[in-house]
Parts: C-alpha cells; structure tokens; sequence
C-alpha cells in the first residue's frame, strides 16, 4: 500500500477572498518527496456527521527543485463534499496526512515553446509548468484568465513572467481572450495544457481541434469529474447491493451523487485514469467515458463511477 504523508501547516495566506494558500511542510521537517511540475497531493479530509472521511487532490503550486515545502491554494466551494471548507478551517501548526505528490498532468513539449492556459483556480499547476520552464531556461506562452485582477489568485506573480498575458475581462465578454487567436494553428510538437472550470477547458479544447490540434498535442488537468458533453441530462442509479437509487444530476457525476448521499466510494483519481472506482454494470445502457478500460472491459460490464454516465434514464450498478 502506498505510504503516507504526514504534514503540518506551516504558512496560511488568503489569496483572494475564495482562495487560500496553504505551504505544507513534513511533520518532522525533511524534504518532501520530489514531484515533477503538474503533480498533486491528495489530502484526507476526515469524515463528518453527514458523510465518510474523502480524499481531495489539490495541484502543487510550486516546482520540486529547491522545494522545502508543499504549497497548495485552494478555492472554496460552498456547494461542494466538504473538502474546500474543511481546508479553509485550517489553522498554521494544524495537522494532516496526504497522499504523496502524483502527476496525472505532466508538462510535455519542454522545447518547443509549450502553450499554457489557466482560469480561475486552474492557475495552481500552469503556474508550477511556467516556473519549472523559467527555472530551466526553456520559453513557452503563458495566459491566465479570471474576471478581475482582485479575484485572480498569484495575479501579480503571473504578471512577472516572461511570456505571460492576463486577462481580466471585468464581466465584458468582448475583453475576455481571444481563444483562436492565442491558440493559433497547430505547430509540430508544441503542447498546448490548460487548466481552469470545465467550460473555459471545453472551449479550449473544442477550438484547439477546430484549428486542427491533434488529440496527442492536447492536455488538460480536471478535478471534478469528466467534461461535461452536449446533451448530458439527469439519471436514475440502483446501487444493487447496497440496495440504494440515487439521482445523478447533468452536471453530477455518479461518484459525486453517492458521496452527496453520505456513502464512501473506493476512488482516486477522478478522472477516469486510474480504475480504481470501477463498478459492473447489472442493468442499463452506459456512456462510457474513462481512458483506462478497454473496449473489452466495457463490453464486460466494467464501468467508471468517477466519469461515466448512463445514456438513458436508469443504469442499474453492483454496488
């Protein structure tokens, strides 16, 4: 089993009025574990009246090398599982225990002038890629978009980059960016990462592969469950075992729904990565979205509670 870590709070600082930053250091103060610029740490968020203990990654704000600490910024979701409020109640000296850091968002392309986009609190990984690339001499495009300069957490720091733009449209769409423009047309083996709220990620990624991106060249970072894909609408789940029907919102995932309902799903990365949520489907037609099973796995029933959605009204799952 892989180990843990244990973590204290050394530093907090308020960013913005949604988004705190927190540095981590180990609890007996050695060096944390080296990472590479996109990784994460899973905290362990303990569990409440209301709902079993959760795991929640958070990206890791700066790159390992010199690294004496972890620094993590979290933004805090009022209709969100807990987690963001939980960190948010944090207090320096505070205790804590952590996965240790995981990339799942590696920074790809170094040498060819990576193009990087963030928005809202998707700045944390795109901020450690710049970084890494400055600390390494290599060039790349940086653009960070939040709607004021007040409510963009490391505002300033991104503004001192080389390469970097920011844009601060004030509730004006005519002066948010200019997707086509920024991302441009496709140039071999340049990488183009965004981060951000899943409709700044959509576009991002719809326009990138209208301008002729190849999927290889494309890569995104997404904590909370799979983008959302046009026509998506609410569903019924049976968790057969536990003898439960849950509702499944169009934006919710199932995972999502179980956690609302107080229960404790076996998960990691939600993403659709990994495979760890797994469930057999007993009933019902599913929409298949992870990147980890085989078209053979699927067709055996294997199905990932963390992305995966039902293409009708009612999925039926053994759980």
């Amino acid at each position: 089993m892989e180990s843990t870590l244990a973590l204290h709070v050394r530093h907090i600082e308020t960013l913005t009025p949604r988004v705190r930053k927190l540095v981590l250091g180990l609890a007996d103060d050695a060096p944390p574990p080296a990472y590479e610029a996109g990784a994460h740490i899973e905290l362990h968020v303990p569990g409440t009246a209301n709902a079993g203990p959760l795991h929640r990654a958070y990206s890791l704000v700066r790159p390992s090398a010199g690294a004496n600490a972890l620094e993590i910024a979290v933004q805090i979701e009022e209709n969100g599982s807990g987690g963001s409020r939980w960190v948010h109640s944090l207090q320096s000296g505070d205790t804590l225990t952590a996965n240790p850091p995981r990339n799942l968002f590696p920074l790809q392309g170094q040498q060819q002038r990576p193009l990087l986009l963030a928005a809202g609190i998707g700045i944390t990984p795109i901020l450690c890629m710049a970084l890494e690339l400055d600390r390494q001499g290599l060039a790349h495009e940086m653009h960070y978009v939040a709607r004021s300069r007040e409510l963009a957490a490391y505002a300033g720091e991104v503004e001192a980059l080389a390469g970097a733009t920011c844009w601060f449209d004030e509730g004006d769409p005519s002066r948010g960016i200019p997707l086509p423009t920024v991302i441009g047309p496709p140039i071999a083996e340049r990488h183009l990462h965004v981060c951000g709220p899943k409709p700044f990620i959509a576009a991002v990624l719809d326009t990138a592969r209208q301008l002729g991106w190849p999927e290889e060249q494309l890569h995104c970072e997404l904590f909370t469950g799979a983008l959302a894909a046009q026509g998506d609408r609410a569903f019924e789940v049976e968790l057969k075992d536990s003898g439960l029907t849950l509702s499944v919102a169009a934006d919710q995932t199932i995972l999502e729904a179980m956690e609302s309902a107080g229960l404790d799903p076996l998960f990691d990365c939600r993403r659709g990565d990994c495979g760890i949520c797994v469930a057999r489907v007993l009933g019902g037609d599913a929409d298949h979205r992870d990147i980890c099973l085989s078209a053979r796995e699927h067709e055996a029933g294997n199905f990932c509670i963390c992305v995966s959605r039902a293409r009708g009204e009612r999925l039926v799952l053994a759980l």
